[in-house]
């Protein structure tokens, strides 16, 4: 799916999601990938833990996180979202496509925003 970007000042921004991962300012990415503003890196374990979301805590920035849970919206547990929380990060899960826009929005509006993305499969 391609994606019209909102103007990014710099800033990382998805520019198309498939199956198969994600372009991200021109760079394309096979699989799950963690966008920040400031980088993209691919997301190797990309389960849905705060173990595999510990580089969205060690960033520093990051005041909302957009989880793109794929094709489908899933229950996020109490215990991620209170981990989270703790480190002054909220947690929106949604599809991927909708955290892909989210994400391209919130980051034109410079705001402190991450996404922790699977690819729609």
């Amino acid at each position: 799916m391609e994606l019209t970007p909102v103007g990014s000042g710099g800033r990382q921004v998805i520019e198309r999601y498939g199956v198969s991962g994600f372009r991200v300012s021109g760079i394309v990415y096979a699989g799950p990938v963690l966008v920040f503003p400031d980088f993209t890196t691919p997301w190797a374990d990309a389960a849905v833990t705060i173990e595999s979301l510990v580089p969205v805590v060690a960033h520093g920035e990051v005041e909302i996180l957009l989880l793109g849970l794929g094709r489908r919206m899933a229950a996020i547990g109490p215990a991620l979202r209170r981990s989270l929380k703790v480190s002054g990060i909220a947690l929106e899960a949604m599809d991927t496509g909708a955290a892909c826009r989210t994400y391209n929005v919130l980051v034109g509006e410079s705001r402190r925003v991450a996404a922790a993305l699977l690819p729609p499969v």
